[in-house]
């Protein structure tokens, strides 16, 4: 496995080391030494899988707060997602930036999101899937959003107007600065 860590401190992105023979490839897409050696979380609580249909779908921005912040490790499985993150951690040097990366079926990379980061994908492609692992439980009452186009971030969303956000998500307010 291949760990770059991105500008926004702590996030990485990490790359599958594709190991290719005739009857296709293998590759180790966890590993509980690797991730502790780069001083990640080792213990993923929850494994969860999105599907949408249509190009164009936004699902975010979401997180919890502490004590129940959530890292996450994402990898789109079939399809391709825009995979947005914003660092909301007010002691981080990256405080308020945010990083979008394109994730899918065939790259084969993921992106590593500490805790106290919010998290967001656009679909890119119709049938999308999108699987992800998380270091902490879900604690409904520790959720908290903002809105996909709040004018504090100014995210760069390859397509302008989602054309299918939950009411949720429509919802949210602008993140309080």
């Amino acid at each position: 496995m291949i760990f770059k860590e991105t500008e926004l401190k702590g996030a990485f992105i990490v790359e599958m080391e594709l190991i290719r023979d005739n009857r296709g490839f293998f590759a180790r897409a966890w590993c509980q030494k690797e991730f502790e050696a780069h001083g990640l979380i080792s213990g993923f609580v929850q494994n969860n899988i999105t599907f949408s249909p249509k190009k164009g779908t936004l699902r975010g921005l979401h997180y919890q707060i502490a004590p129940h912040e959530e890292p996450k490790l994402v990898r789109c499985t079939r399809g391709a997602i825009y995979d947005v993150i914003v660092d909301l951690r007010p002691e981080s040097p990256t405080y308020k930036q945010w990083l979008g990366v394109e994730l899918t079926a065939e790259n084969h990379k993921m992106i590593y999101i500490p805790g106290g980061f919010a998290h967001g994908y656009q679909i890119l492609t119709d049938d999308t899937e999108v699987f992800y692992q998380v270091g902490e439980f879900y604690a409904p009452e520790y959720e908290r959003g903002f809105r996909w186009d709040d004018a504090a971030f100014a995210i760069e969303w390859p397509i302008n107007h989602p054309l299918i956000l939950s009411e949720k998500d429509r919802h949210w307010p602008d993140y309080l600065l």
